[in-house]
């Protein structure tokens, strides 16, 4: 091999070197976006878990199945929507991030016609 064969093959290497790094680097915001929603997930779960566990604990009681008789189940739904989670059957759960929910707002307008 010639001299400037051998620094044709180096600038080679030197831009796939490159591609890589930029594709490491692409890999690598792909790893602090998906831990980050990780991290906002579990953090969701564990507040949804804390909102649902005194909820379940209820509903084991005779004093709950009255409450539902009555209409006051609707109130855990108030409850999760006033903490900032959707309430309606499209996004059930699912942390509002954009102000309120058109159709949440239905939804407990309408359970609130019926009580």
């Amino acid at each position: 091999m010639d001299k400037q064969a051998i620094f044709h093959r180096i600038a080679q290497i030197e831009e796939q070197i490159g591609e890589l790094y930029k594709e490491l680097g692409g890999l690598k915001e792909q790893i602090v976006e998906l831990i980050e929603e990780n991290t906002r997930l579990t953090l969701e779960h564990k507040r949804l878990n804390t909102l649902v566990e005194p909820q379940n604990q209820e509903e084991n009681t005779e004093a709950n199945a009255k409450a539902k008789k009555s209409g006051k189940e609707h109130h855990h739904l108030y409850g999760l929507y006033d903490e900032g989670f959707h309430i309606c059957n499209m996004h059930f759960g699912r942390l509002r991030t954009e102000g309120d929910c058109l159709f949440c707002l239905s939804f407990l307008d309408k359970s609130s016609r019926e009580d």
